[in-house]
């Protein structure tokens, strides 16, 4: 699809420019637009994405800003603790970027923008998404999880959106110990209040499709590591740890295992599923490399320069969480035969993260000395029966 004739001519001049100053760092990571599309895409104009200030949704704003200038993109983020502007900072001034600080939550504001904008396409990427938070605030999970994603689904429905796109998570499968990779039919076993609200999410996502014919799809990618993320998960935590000459906090024994993805590639895989997906439809987004929590420290230790007899004193082994899924396991095989494939190799986004986490983690954070102790969340004592 060629740009739009409705685009004003040195606004295409004023993008073409721009792209011209992107850092080689980031076009890299946006790659090449999908030229492969719907039908009914053709007139799709004004497209929002919520959480675009945040990690996964600042790699998709880069991404549709960069490579379609004939979609005007507005960005919804609150500007959480774990949401920056500077995340947007290299679209800045593109003529297709629109940036509103709101909350998802507020129905009224939620209603008046999608019918102000006209908006025809939604991205929802905004909520709370860090297990162990959850588990100390759990109701703050499903005001922004559940509520949120119900007030985008009744304004999408009354102003007849084009697509809902809902970007979900492996975890909603619950654990996989020794069963077969998850195909996108599996029924959803969610273990932790985080996983429970975005499967509670998801099936608001498909009563709306089911009920009003509102066109949606779901992803649901594996573990996600690359720059631009808030230092709590456990590889951006791991890297800004170990910048500080710190220890990398293991919770348990270690051994619980993840499959990880650099986030170029969730980006390029939420861009395809848009562009070439059937509505209605859900799909797995995964990495066949599987690698558990403690064999992560290890490697991360050993790409900074330490020698293997060194790696143990950067270690330190802490409490499990209330509860900590062994591990999970997705089938991608129907993403696949859309022509998806990750393309980054695990280390080099390794490398590339230490590199950014290097020079960025300051300026972007200011101080993140609380993210990095072992269990950052809010602790709620045991409810005891009362004596008599």
């Amino acid at each position: 699809m060629s740009p739009s004739k409705d685009i004003v001519k040195s606004d295409m001049e004023k993008h073409s420019e721009l792209v011209k100053t992107l850092d080689e760092f980031d076009l890299v990571d946006i790659g090449e637009r999908v030229n492969e599309i719907a039908d009914d895409l053709s007139d799709v104009k004004n497209i929002l994405i919520t959480g675009g200030a945040g990690f996964i949704g600042s790699f998709l704003v880069r991404k549709l800003v960069v490579l379609y200038p004939e979609y005007q993109i507005f960005v919804i983020d609150k500007l959480d603790y774990c949401g920056s502007l500077h995340n947007l900072k290299a679209v800045e001034g593109f003529p297709n970027y629109h940036f509103i600080r709101g909350d998802i939550t507020s129905a009224d504001f939620i209603s008046f923008f999608l019918k102000e904008k006209k908006i025809d396409v939604i991205f929802h990427l905004a909520a709370q998404t860090h297990v162990d938070n959850s588990f100390g605030d759990s109701f703050e999970f499903t005001k922004n999880n559940v509520m949120g994603t119900h007030v985008l689904l009744e304004a999408a429905k009354i102003n007849k959106v084009h697509r809902f796109i809902h970007v979900s998570t492996d975890e909603v499968y619950g654990e996989v110990i020794n069963g077969p990779d998850c195909p996108e039919d599996t029924i959803l076993s969610p273990t932790n209040p985080y996983s429970a609200t975005k499967a509670a999410a998801e099936c608001l996502v498909k009563a709306y499709h089911k009920s009003f014919g509102l066109p949606v799809m779901i992803t649901r990618s594996n573990n996600v590591y690359g720059p631009y993320q808030f230092p709590e998960k456990i590889t951006s935590k791991f890297v800004c740890s170990l910048l500080r000459g710190k220890k990398c906090y293991i919770h348990g024994d270690g051994l619980n295992s993840r499959k990880y993805l650099y986030a170029a590639d969730v980006a390029d895989a939420i861009d395809i599923i848009f562009h070439k997906g059937s509505v209605g439809e859900t799909y797995n987004i995964g990495s066949p490399l599987e690698i558990s929590n403690l064999e992560m420290a290890r490697r991360l230790i050993l790409l900074f320069g330490y020698r293997e007899d060194e790696v143990d004193n950067h270690i330190e082994f802490v409490r499990d969480r209330a509860f900590n899924d062994k591990r999970y396991a997705i089938d991608c095989s129907k993403l696949e035969r859309l022509g998806w494939a990750p393309k980054v190799d695990f280390d080099k986004g390794l490398l590339k993260t230490i590199e950014w986490y290097r020079h960025c983690t300051d300026t972007w954070w200011g101080d993140i000395s609380s993210a990095l102790i072992p269990h950052p969340f809010k602790v709620i004592p045991a409810y005891n029966e009362p004596s008599e």
